[in-house]
């Protein structure tokens, strides 16, 4: 079956693009805007840094978690929905997504992470200490996020256990000379 997605360019002011390819199954060109503005807008606000490599991104309808890597941001509208907005960490869940596929392929088997890894003795989560070469970039780039660059939205000691948990691997992201804008 080859269906044909509605197709929808998102532009942003670093310069950088990202084709928002929306299934067909949302019925019409303009359903189909709604959720492309929707996701585009929170994608945008994602560093420059994460957006790098990011080409696509698919919107589809289900209850199924994102995705990312293979310069694409997969989202489903009713996981979303559910889950993540709910919650109120959409943003903070495409951080995630985003780190899988704009940081993923340079950092996670890279020597200086990977000593880090080895420096800090501990993940950030128990997701990223199962998964260590798959999910702990993205796992602690939020919290990396946090602690450098969003610290008043955070406690103290959440603060504090992020440090103590990563300080390494802190160090390597702040080595890296992320282009943080917009955030920054």
């Amino acid at each position: 079956m080859n269906l044909e997605p509605f197709l929808f360019p998102a532009e942003y002011d670093d310069g950088l693009s990202i084709e928002i390819q929306v299934n067909p199954e949302f019925g019409s060109p303009e359903n189909a805007q709604f959720y492309a503005l929707k996701y585009a807008e929170v994608i945008g606000r994602l560093t420059t840094e994460l957006r790098k490599d990011v080409q696509t991104s698919w919107i589809h309808r289900g209850d199924e978690p994102f995705g990312g890597g293979n310069n694409n941001l997969l989202i489903h509208t009713d996981w979303s929905e559910k889950n993540y907005e709910d919650q109120g960490i959409l943003e903070e869940t495409l951080v995630h997504e985003a780190a899988h596929t704009s940081l993923d392929s340079y950092h996670a088997e890279s020597k200086g992470w990977l000593e880090a890894q080895n420096l800090d003795c501990e993940f950030i989560s128990d997701y990223a200490r199962d998964y260590p070469i798959r999910e702990d970039i993205a796992e602690s780039y939020l919290p990396y996020l946090a602690v450098r660059y969003r610290s008043d939205r955070i406690s103290e000691s959440l603060k504090k256990t992020i440090e103590e948990a990563i300080p390494n691997r802190i160090k390597y992201f702040d080595n890296q000379n992320f282009n943080m804008y917009p955030i920054n």
